[in-house]
């Protein structure tokens, strides 16, 4: 069963079919740069571009970077222009797809939800936190499988600073930090994390779990597991594709033993 994800980040917007039997795309993805600024109409212009690419034709699972509330509407927009708070995201992108079914929802839930079905958090219960690392930084929380929604731990303040304005994956390109730099900063996160929610396990995801090697075994302190996402960057897209999915309860169900929706 292939569906097709949208994967909305900072600095990009990728998206391909999904095969939802293995749990990764289909396809090689096609990616396009996120306009600046990202307003409203700009992104979806981004997003029928990379749609449009596959000529697809079915229903299509979005992310968005921000807290997505029930039926689509945008709640918060911090990396993306404010013009999107407000929204309904769920019409515009349909009518922009020419009245596909559209599912959106926060960019961080679709990583872990795939993370939690597929990869690094399959199989594990007690509390499981998510968290990727970009342009800013998202979170999925999830307690016995049950996902809490648009938890969007990045803007939690640290050190006097929001969160993400100190330990991005885009603020260490920025100040062009090294590993070891980046990693105590990350640490002083994760520590700050674990202090407020006690997981059993973080799953570190977005591009940099590519080179998880460099930065991870630098942490100490920390009581939780820290392990690498598995789908690295494309956790986001398979993600979206699941909760686009009309069999995507299921899916989530088998994996996490119940579904709320997102």
């Amino acid at each position: 069963m292939q569906i097709f994800g949208v994967d909305i980040g900072g600095s990009g917007i990728k998206g391909a079919p999904v095969d939802l039997d293995r749990g990764d795309v289909a396809e090689e993805r096609f990616k396009v740069l996120t306009p600046h600024p990202a307003t409203p109409q700009s992104v979806v212009d981004g997003v029928r571009e990379v749609v449009g690419h596959f000529g697809w034709s079915g229903p299509v699972g979005i992310t968005f970077p921000g807290v997505v509330a029930g039926g689509g509407t945008i709640r918060t927009a911090a990396n993306v222009d404010p013009s999107w708070v407000g929204t309904n995201a769920r019409a515009l992108f349909a009518d922009c797809l020419g009245g596909l079914p559209v599912t959106v929802l926060n960019d961080a839930d679709a990583a872990g939800v795939a993370e939690m079905r597929y990869g690094a958090g399959r199989d594990r219960g007690g509390t499981v936190m998510m968290l990727t690392f970009g342009t800013g930084i998202g979170s999925a929380l999830f307690t016995d499988g049950v996902l809490v929604p648009n938890t969007e731990l990045g803007h939690l303040e640290l050190g006097g600073h929001e969160a993400e304005k100190r330990a991005s994956t885009k603020v260490k390109e920025d100040h062009d930090m090294s590993w070891e730099h980046w990693a105590r900063r990350v640490q002083k996160y994760l520590a700050h994390v674990e202090m407020l929610f006690s997981p059993d396990l973080f799953v570190i995801g977005g591009g940099v779990s590519r080179k998880a090697h460099k930065f991870l075994p630098l942490i100490e302190g920390v009581t939780a597991e820290i392990v690498p996402a598995q789908l690295q960057n494309n956790a986001g897209i398979v993600g979206a594709a699941m909760r686009a999915s009309k069999g995507c309860a299921g899916c989530v169900r088998a994996a996490v033993g119940r579904y709320d929706e997102v």
